[in-house]
């Protein structure tokens, strides 16, 4: 397992990432095309910023990335990144007035993760909640055809998310990414083509 892991910390490093979670972005990306130039992306959870780098490189100088977590980013954004260091649902007035000047997005991306208790049933509840969260949250900014990618850990209720979410697109697809260690609980819920708001 530590050769495993040390593979994707060292790739990390060697391609200037500040954490292996950009690989998981990355699986999902090759395998379900959901970052192209141009658009607009909301990054919820981002520090310590690999999926925002990743996504901005995807963006490019016509798109823009709305990237906000609790954390600090403790690495260069370029111009097409605006970041703030707030709670997801803040009501900051130049948090809101950013959101409302770039929204609607094509994606919301969100790799929130619980601070882990190792209580199974714990973590799991608490993760179903985050995940909950960004998927209201995207219901409120992505527009029609839009994309969600939320992670979660596998529990009882991470069924439940994903009835949710097929009630409001057209495509929902579970996947866990080669990248994710074989021990972890997480997966990804990626909630494809939102459907007419009307």
């Amino acid at each position: 397992m530590k050769e495993y892991r040390d593979h994707y910390f060292q790739k990390a490093k060697k391609d200037n990432y500040p954490a292996r979670s950009v690989y998981k972005l990355k699986d999902m990306d090759r395998r379900f095309k959901l970052l192209k130039p141009g658009q607009k992306i909301m990054d919820l959870g981002a520090a310590p910023g690999s999926w925002t780098m990743y996504a901005a490189e995807k963006a490019g100088k016509k798109g823009k990335v709305l990237a906000v977590d609790l954390n600090p980013l403790h690495v260069a954004l370029p111009d097409n990144v605006s970041f703030f260091q707030e709670d997801i649902f803040s009501e900051a007035p130049e948090y809101l007035q950013r959101v409302r000047e770039i929204a609607p997005f094509d994606l919301v991306l969100s790799d929130m993760a619980p601070q882990t208790t190792g209580i199974k049933f714990t973590d799991q509840a608490r993760s179903h909640r985050l995940a909950e969260s960004a998927f209201e949250l995207s219901l409120e900014w992505l527009k029609t055809g839009g994309h969600v990618v939320v992670k979660i850990f596998q529990g009882p209720d991470s069924h439940d998310l994903a009835r949710r979410m097929k009630l409001e697109f057209k495509r929902v697809k579970q996947f866990k990414p080669k990248s994710s260690r074989a021990e972890s609980k997480e997966i990804f819920f990626l909630a494809m083509e939102r459907k007419s708001k009307n």
